[in-house]
């Protein structure tokens, strides 16, 4: 016998009933909603950093470069209880020049001596000085209040024709970059070339160098006479 009824009145095979669509759909909003929460908790607000532990014998030799420039740590003999300083006439003879830390010395200086440890974070690479940084909101700050701020910024440091090169490769806040006019026009601008000229920070900053190397988790700087 024929059969008259519509092809829409047949179930169809094989598809997805309304109940399965509705699972899929919740599904991927509760997926998604974890995935945001992650992100802005361990991404986006992050509270703190984690402090750099240097291993013992790694601690030493960042403690024998601070006493080479006369910093005191708490492993020096003469920190502490120890015994006064006897005078001595000044000189020169003999002194460092030469101010070298790795990445992991610099940020392990931070967390022994400030609470700057948890909230900043130095990256070295070729020529670029590299940092991040957290900022606490007040809680009544609008929208954002009671979050912290990711800043990230970057800034070349170099020795080329026999002078210093300083120059800010850009800041970015929560990972978007600002804008050139916001940081007063400063972003890819070589400091010491444009401001050095003028008797002021950057021209003296420049006349006590004598070179500037930064490479990947080390720094150099030689100072003049």
């Amino acid at each position: 016998m024929e059969n008259t009824g519509s092809p829409d009145d047949s179930p169809k095979q094989g598809g997805l009933r309304w109940p399965q669509v509705t699972l899929i759909v919740l599904v991927t909003i509760a997926v998604t909603a974890g995935l945001t929460y992650w992100l802005l908790n361990h991404y986006l607000f992050l509270s703190e950093f984690r402090p750099v532990e240097l291993k013992p014998h790694e601690a030493q030799v960042l403690d024998r470069k601070l006493r080479a420039i006369g910093v005191q740590t708490q492993a020096s003999p003469d920190a502490g209880s120890g015994p006064p300083l006897e005078p001595e006439p000044y000189s020169e003879a003999g002194a460092r020049r030469e101010v070298a830390f790795s990445e992991r010395e610099l940020n392990a200086m931070l967390a022994r001596n400030t609470d700057l440890a948890q909230k900043l974070a130095i990256d070295l690479s070729d020529d670029l000085i590299s940092a991040k940084l957290l900022v606490p909101l007040e809680p009544d700050f609008p929208v954002l209040g009671g979050k912290t701020l990711r800043v990230h910024a970057g800034m070349e440091f170099a020795y080329r024709e026999g002078r210093p090169v300083v120059v800010l490769k850009g800041v970015s806040l929560m990972g978007v970059p600002i804008p050139n006019a916001w940081l007063g026009n400063l972003k890819n601008v070589d400091l010491v070339g444009e401001y050095g000229g003028d008797q002021g920070f950057w021209k003296r900053f420049a006349d006590g160098v004598e070179d500037i190397h930064v490479e990947e988790g080390h720094l150099l700087v030689k100072l003049k006479q």
